[in-house]
């Protein structure tokens, strides 16, 4: 069976229920999360990732559940890593993605992005869009194999609904942009979006970018420099955004990161389209 006539063989219903089939690496497998307990333990991953390893400074309430807990959460889905050794429910969740699509945000009136982004270039954009963020790895599980699983399970995603273009913002560590000047400033000289996606820091939050001469960073030692989830946007040919932004509650600076999803569908097309057509003989 073509890979056409598989997806037309899959309901609307189907795929809004199920998702799509888990996706397995050894005792790890990556799926869309399907109860409650499941979303509270993504939320619960991310208080512990977010709040006591990176020091983002909670509010009352997050600090009495726990749980990094918002508005979105209740109209996006949970995409999951799940440690099968431990448990193929909520109690094995040891990484997460938060993934929210166009029809999702309309509903809500916004997407997470618009609070620190003008993102007009995309909402204009004819196509789907998928905002991807609130991405996390248990401490135990930082290496390669979690942070494909999550890369897996987003070309299934993004493959199974039809996505264009997918975004979200991405942070550096720390508050101080000076600190961060050499990743800014290759970041900005060498993957500057292109004006038809060229989302812009909203004026008031926004930070220059262009912080050093181009011409004498050392572009290497810059780009080893930044966080792992940036240099995986980069190497599936991702841009970033117009601008970077000072997140103080989770003490990152933050930059906007944008990839046409077709470059990331074709890096797992032909491994995800067999893994589909076996779900379905």
């Amino acid at each position: 069976m073509s890979i056409e006539k598989t997806i037309q063989s899959l309901s609307t219903l189907d795929l809004e229920r199920n998702g799509f089939p888990e996706l397995r690496g050894g005792n790890l497998g990556v799926r869309i999360a399907t109860t409650d307990e499941e979303r509270d333990a993504a939320q619960a991953l991310r208080y512990r990732v977010f709040y006591e390893e990176m020091g983002a400074i909670p509010d009352s309430r997050t600090a009495r559940l726990k749980r990094d807990v918002d508005e979105f959460d209740e109209y996006a889905d949970h995409l999951l890593v799940i440690d099968h050794a431990i448990s193929s429910g909520a109690k094995g969740v040891v990484g997460t993605y938060r993934l929210m699509q166009g029809d999702a945000a309309r509903r809500l009136g916004k997407f997470y992005t618009s609070s620190e982004y003008d993102i007009s270039p995309l909402t204009e954009f004819p196509g789907r869009l998928l905002e991807v963020g609130r991405s996390c790895v248990d401490l135990n599980y930082r290496g390669r194999a979690a942070m494909q699983l999550l890369w897996r399970g987003i070309a299934s995603y993004i493959f199974l609904h039809r996505i264009d273009v997918l975004f979200g913002c991405a942070s550096l560590p720390g508050t101080n942009p000076d600190a961060l000047s050499d990743e800014l400033t290759y970041l900005y000289h060498n993957h500057l979006a292109p004006p038809a996606l060229r989302v812009r820091a909203l004026s008031e939050r926004r930070v220059e970018m262009l912080r050093a001469d181009p011409q004498v960073l050392d572009h290497r030692r810059s780009l080893a420099r930044l966080p792992p989830l940036i240099k995986g946007y980069l190497r599936l040919g991702g841009y970033v955004g117009d601008g970077a932004v000072i997140d103080e509650q989770f003490n990152t600076t933050d930059v906007a990161v944008l990839v046409k999803s077709e470059l990331l569908a074709d890096k797992y097309y032909r491994h995800y389209e067999r893994r589909l057509r076996d779900a379905l003989d």
